[in-house]
């Protein structure tokens, strides 16, 4: 019997009691990979010892101080890592505990750029159907994944509108070019903002790569480039949602920098802590923060364990780990391996349907018939049935439904630790594949 109220109060949860490196250890005896680090957290493995020391050291010294009169040395080094050399222009970090609290500083700081500015109608936030930010209620306002939204649909904020994504593999005409895909977006765009109502609209809102909700879309080529434009034009903000994506997971820093373009707020979280500790951040461009400072120089917002000592601790020693062993060269260096692997096992599979991604952040997407691309039955609930399978075989991957619409669609993510070994990889794939195989079994494919 158990007193915590889990995600499920059906589901029967193994007991993990440690880990080290890709392997998480069940109180049963069972080793079992981890090979998406829940859900794209665990960027350098499980139990690091050098990690627990620094928290340890920073618990000792003082675990906690309110952030209304104190700040604290580990949280003062986080923020000059991350943009200490000021990075497409991000100049200040806001420290929080989440990803879900970093969009909703995004969201409010956005708010609060435009009134210091002298528009204080701009209240409206456009982002994109089957995008997902975050499960309190402004991200979960601004997330276009009708599954997660439908029983909170009623009370979710009027203030936000959803224009289509950028998914080529569903949404692309056959035989329509990247630039004409590319403009037909943009024109959506310039539509939407046309019927808001130009100078009412704060901020546009996206997933420079789209995780959890779609599986690791990639925009095509030029995509952010014109959105930005369109954002520019009309005095809005571009507000980057890389709380999953982010921090080396795509091989770069930033997934941004692969999209010429700079955000003017960004929200991190994930990989910034390795999962050592519960820490996200807003990062802010130097336009928006000389509003601020220019204005009222304060910010409408904050929360008690905003910068807390331990777990920006914990945040620095991952990035400083990361950045002293080259972790990300080691994404850049292996994503071939991974991809390769996962093509020469799945490119012609008769369910997989698309392998993509980017880096250390690669999807596969399931349908019952590839031809058509007919997904499985919801009913059938395939992804989550592999993810119990794929615990059977002994890894661990992060499954997800309503790949396409909210509620059709099946994918799991790979995303293993920057630090994995090719030989890590290799295994990883072959679990992978035998629990597919099993899983199709037991599912049925007619």
């Amino acid at each position: 019997m158990t007193y915590l109220l889990h995600r499920s109060t059906r589901a029967k949860l193994d007991l993990g009691v440690s880990g080290k490196g890709i392997y998480i250890h069940l109180a049963d005896g069972r080793r079992v990979i981890d090979a998406s680090g829940g859900p794209a957290v665990a960027c350098i493995g499980h139990g690091n010892a050098r990690v627990a020391d620094a928290m340890a050291e920073q618990a000792k010294k003082i675990a906690f101080m309110h952030n209304m009169f104190f700040t604290s040395e580990p949280a003062e080094a986080l923020g000059e890592l991350l943009v200490g050399e000021e990075p497409g222009g991000l100049c200040r970090v806001f420290l929080v505990s989440s990803g879900s609290e970093a969009m909703e500083a995004c969201l409010k700081m956005a708010l609060q750029y435009h009134t210091e500015s002298g528009e204080p109608q701009r209240t409206h936030f456009i982002s994109r159907w089957q995008g997902y930010h975050g499960n309190t209620f402004g991200a979960l306002s601004a997330s276009g994944h009708r599954a997660r939204r439908s029983i909170y649909e009623p009370v979710l904020m009027q203030s936000f509108s959803h224009v289509s994504p950028c998914f080529p593999f569903h949404h692309k005409p056959d035989g329509q070019s990247d630039e004409n895909y590319v403009a037909t977006l943009a024109q959506e765009l310039e539509n939407e903002f046309a019927r808001v109502g130009p100078n009412r609209v704060a901020a546009f809102v996206a997933e420079t790569v789209v995780g959890a909700s779609t599986g690791c879309v990639t925009a095509v080529p030029g995509y952010f480039k014109a959105i930005r434009e369109v954002c520019d034009r009309h005095g809005a903000l571009l507000i980057l949602d890389e709380v999953m994506c982010g921090m080396g997971r795509t091989g770069r820093t930033h997934a941004w920098e692969y999209e010429g373009v700079s955000p003017d707020l960004q929200a991190v979280a994930k990989g910034m802590g390795g999962g050592y500790g519960s820490v996200g951040a807003m990062l802010i461009s130097r336009k928006v923060i000389e509003a601020l400072e220019n204005g009222t120089g304060v910010f409408v917002h904050g929360h008690t364990y905003q910068a807390h000592p331990v777990a920006a601790a914990a945040a620095l020693e991952v990035q400083r780990i990361i950045r002293e062993e080259d972790l990300i060269g080691n994404v850049q260096k292996l994503s071939p391996v991974l991809t390769g692997m996962l093509a020469d096992r799945f490119s012609q599979h008769p369910h997989v349907a698309d392998i993509r991604g980017r880096g250390f952040f690669i999807a596969l997407e399931f349908q019952q018939d590839r031809e058509t691309k007919t997904s499985f039955a919801p009913e059938r609930q395939f992804s989550d049935r592999l993810r119990r399978v794929g615990l059977e075989n002994g890894i661990a991957i992060y499954p997800n439904g309503g790949t396409i619409d909210g509620a059709r669609g099946d994918h799991v993510i790979i995303a293993p630790p920057f630090n994995v070994t090719a030989g890590e990889i290799e295994e990883i794939v072959s679990r992978l594949e035998r629990s597919i195989n099993k899983t199709v079994e037991l599912v049925g494919a007619a």
